[in-house]
């Protein structure tokens, strides 16, 4: 039927859906309603993976999954009959509270209250409610430092071989790379200096197992923990998985010897989902709070983004439900919540605290060693898989950025919610009442801070800028920030691009002086709350009668906060004291106004601030990370630069931070195992002209159709991705062959890639985070396609570093061509994961220069060739025949478009 056929029944009879917001998406029909059978199964399943589509939950249920489209309609009802049957079971292993959860959703109307109300039995004795059936979490004694042990290669290898099974294939690569991994175990030699790896592992090699066999050595001799850092969520639950081998779920003590660990804003926060229960919530969110809480009381770990939470469960509620339920904005009272004995998060700190291996990512290891609240928080021993995005995480976490947003937030954390808000959200008075009234200087210290913190942004700050009536010091100074970046702006139109921004120098005199009256307000600010850091401190080392352990504890966490807040203002005042002076040549700053498409035709403002970056922000990683630690590691497919001249080494030596830490890193690579030169093909098409939306639609289309499916869509700008993807689509789907994209369905990233993976007619088109973090393995991904190369942006910061590495001798155009093909050889990683999968990796770009080619690995085929030809070959799938052109031949260097 038609699409206006399919808004008519839908709006006459309820239907049974899968997946409300995607369906209504397809239909641009935005108020569908009907029973979601992913709701259902979050109801009755829940902390249990399912692949949201209709062939998902026949695995998930243990249907037969429907053939085609016109046996979806059935498989829905006999679905819903399965999940009410299981619900029916006398073995239904989530039946527990699964009764009262239910009462409270039938008082919301949930569309499945009513079906499932006859086959949900009462329980014949009170259920346990999720806050009382959460273990609580036990203080352990510090652990003792490790001994110092030296492994050898016959260990090693041994383990190795303990880990990969009998009978398994022996890889010399990867046993190499094992031995190597082994000697940043070894005892450092000088303080400040530590063993530092830089080791690349092509894939197919089996690094996983390759560092955790000198990992898991290590941890059992030396009595230590090691701390492996990724990039990329799915690692992570693939470092999980394969972490089993070495080490069993649990010790015999009821301890875990693997913790995986995130961030605080992951972790579902018991108080926040206490309140949307008891009224914080309402409508449609107040329903997604219940089918949280019946998944926290089944999750392993309480993560809420990239655990066990179905990714798909928040995008079909339509609005940020999930956000408000965990800590997003530092707002946490520690010892003073009632629910911290069961707190997630407190629970996965012990236990990385007493772990033989932590599984986090770049940015928690570099905060923990920049922030650790106790020395056995700090990392010493680190593996950072996916080692070519340290550079990147740096640059994020050393960065300090003076915004609207940034400045907002520290004014609610100080004052608390402005009046007439909605929330738990309390102020430093009310968190630290108590205090206060017990010392004076204490409740001064708080007072000064809540009356200073006015000069700080507030509700409506974005308007008033607008309307030319800033409020205070700090909207003063954005609202000149705002005019100078738009005089500045030389796009042409307030209107092109989104985001604008302008160096933070030549400033009138204006915006200086209002920088100074703005860096007046912060100081201001700054004083009182290290005054009250210096008392709670003295609290704590002569600690008064009425103050418990939970008190103390509460007060540590104060202190913690604290901590954290005066360095956030003190990078903000030395932001603002350099504006107007000498450039410091070891910063990079600048002004910008972030912008975002607006509903209607143009862009929305978002943000206004002043930021600072390093030029090289490897040094304060060596300084905060490598100096501390006693061995590190970097690993990754993509950690040389593949050129056919000079050290493909360099980058990425300077890349570490070795060069701050006065030692020249240990170097190893392990070539991949896989048969590129038969298994893959490089194809360059020549005739789609760059700006040319249609033909590079059509283009995407007839390669989708000529590959059936399987395509992995790289793009570089969100708008070219959607123009083509509202080109494409429905004629793709009229094919069957789905598709579906970034930024235009409403499903979060991690689940496009289980439906991606999971359907081998499924395409996926995205960005960056495509680019590097998608492991799909076999038939589901058999073509790459990019829409042009991916140069840099040249932005500000990209410029001052391309021309600091022209002065250190790396060229200008050079400096740009190892980004390139850094992302060229990530992108081409997609295509190979195993030694049977192969595939076309496809460029719709007819100025393609020749020395880009040494991104693609030795032997590969490259192919320059028309849509036709490019057609031709894919609908053939590869065949090993001998091409034109190597990668690893010698090609004569053309003109750049």
């Amino acid at each position: 039927m038609s699409k206006g056929e399919a808004i008519m029944a839908a709006a006459d009879t309820p239907v049974l859906i899968v997946n409300a917001p995607l369906v209504a998406s397809r239909l641009g029909y935005p108020d569908l309603s009907g029973l979601d059978l992913l709701e259902l199964f979050a109801f009755v399943h829940p902390a249990r993976f399912c692949v949201p589509t209709p062939r998902g939950l026949a695995q998930a249920l243990d249907l037969d999954a429907p053939e085609g489209d016109e046996h979806v309609p059935l498989f829905l009802q006999q679905a819903a009959a399965r999940l009410i049957e299981n619900c029916e079971s006398a073995d239904w292993p989530e039946r527990e509270g699964a009764w009262s959860a239910l009462q409270s959703l039938v008082r919301m109307r949930w569309p499945w209250a009513q079906v499932l109300a006859p086959h949900v039995a009462k329980p014949e004795r009170a259920e346990k409610w999720l806050f009382s059936r959460l273990p609580e979490w036990e203080e352990a004694a510090e652990r003792p430092a490790p001994s110092q042990v030296v492994l050898s290669d016959a260990q090693v290898l041994g383990e190795l071989d303990h880990l990969t099974g009998e009978g398994s294939e022996r890889r010399e690569g990867q046993r190499a790379y094992a031995t190597d991994a082994a000697r940043t175990f070894a005892p450092r030699d000088k303080r400040g200096v530590p063993h530092l790896l830089l080791a690349q592992a092509g894939t197919g090699i089996g690094k996983t197992l390759g560092y955790l066999s000198p990992a898991s050595l290590w941890s059992k001799e030396a009595g230590g923990t090691v701390w492996v850092s990724t990039y990329t969520k799915n690692l992570q639950r693939q470092l999980r998985r394969e972490s089993r081998r070495a080490w069993p779920s649990e010790r015999p003590d009821g301890s875990q010897p693997v913790v995986v660990r995130k961030g605080r804003e992951n972790y579902l926060c018991l108080l926040n989902l206490e309140d949307a229960l008891q009224g914080g919530f309402s409508g449609r969110p107040a329903i997604l709070a219940q089918l949280v809480a019946r998944w926290a009381a089944y999750s392993q770990d309480g993560d809420m983004i990239g655990g066990d939470l179905p990714g798909w469960l928040g995008t079909l509620f339509r609005k940020r439900g999930i956000a408000a339920l965990t800590d997003q904005r530092g707002e946490c009272i520690y010892a003073g919540c009632p629910h911290y004995r069961k707190c997630f998060i407190e629970h996965a700190a012990r236990a990385s605290a007493q772990a033989d291996l932590v599984i986090a990512n770049h940015a928690l290891v570099m905060v923990n060693a920049a922030r650790g609240r106790d020395h056995a928080q700090r990392p010493t021993r680190i593996i950072f898989d996916e080692g070519h995005h340290v550079f990147e995480a740096a640059d994020s976490i050393f960065a300090a950025a003076l915004t609207g947003q940034e400045a907002i937030e520290l004014r609610r954390w100080i004052i608390g919610p402005e009046r007439g808000s909605r929330g738990r959200r309390r102020g430093l008075a009310a968190r630290l009442a108590d205090v206060a009234s017990y010392d004076e200087d204490g409740g001064e210290a708080v007072e000064d801070a809540i009356e200073a913190a006015h000069a700080l942004p507030s509700d409506g700050w974005m308007q008033r800028l607008h309307d030319g009536e800033p409020s205070g010091p700090l909207e003063a100074l954005l609202a000149a920030v705002r005019a100078t970046t738009y005089a500045r702006d030389e796009s042409g139109s307030q209107e092109a691009g989104y985001g604008i921004e302008t160096e933070a120098s030549g400033l009138t005199g204006e915006l200086i002086e209002a920088a100074g009256d703005a860096a007046e307000a912060l100081a201001a600010i700054r004083k009182p709350l290290m005054k009250l850091g210096t008392r709670l401190e003295a609290i704590l080392a002569d600690a008064p009668d009425w103050l418990d352990a939970q008190g103390r504890a509460r007060i540590e966490g104060a202190r913690h906060s604290l901590g954290w807040r005066v360095d956030l203002v003190a990078a903000w005042e030395s932001l603002l004291d350099r504006l107007g002076g000498p450039a410091d040549p070891e910063f990079v700053d600048w002004l910008a106004v972030d912008r975002s498409p607006g509903s209607s035709a143009g862009v929305r403002e978002f943000d206004i601030g002043i930021h600072r970056h390093w030029l090289d922000p490897m040094k304060p990683f060596a300084k905060v990370v490598l100096e501390p630690a006693h061995g590190v590691m970097l690993t990754s497919a993509t950690l040389t630069d593949r050129t056919n001249d000079g050290d493909p080494w360099e980058s990425a030596i300077a890349r570490s931070g070795a060069e701050h830490v006065e030692t020249m890193p240990l170097l190893s690579a392990a070539e991949s195992p896989f048969d590129y030169a038969s298994r893959a093909e490089v194809l360059i098409v020549t005739d789609i002209r760059k700006g040319d939306l249609p033909a590079l639609a059509g283009a995407y289309a007839r390669l989708i159709e000529a590959s059936e499916g399987g395509v992995l869509g790289l793009f570089t700008a969100i708008r070219r991705m959607r123009a083509v993807h509202g080109r494409i689509a429905d004629r793709l789907a009229r094919a069957g062959l789905p598709l579906y994209a970034q930024h235009v369905d409403p499903i979060d990233t991690g689940t496009l890639v289980d439906i991606f993976r999971d359907d081998p007619r499924a395409s996926l088109l995205g960005t960056d985070a495509l680019r590097d973090g998608v492991d799909v393995p076999g038939h589901s991904l058999r073509c790459v396609v990019m829409e042009q190369v991916p140069w840099p942006r040249p932005d500000i910061l990209h410029k001052a570093r391309r021309a600091a590495a022209k002065d250190n001798g790396g060229g200008g155009n050079a400096y740009d061509d190892r980004i390139i093909r850094a992302r060229l050889a990530q992108a081409f990683g997609r295509l190979i994961r195993h030694g049977e999968d192969s595939g076309h990796f496809v460029v719709l770009s007819p100025a393609f220069p020749s020395r880009l080619l040494t991104a693609f690995p030795p032997g590969t085929p490259v192919i320059r060739l028309t849509l036709e030809e490019a057609l031709q070959r894919v609908a053939a799938g590869v065949s090993g025949e001998e091409a034109p052109t190597s990668a690893s031949a010698e090609a004569k260097e053309e003109e750049d478009s």
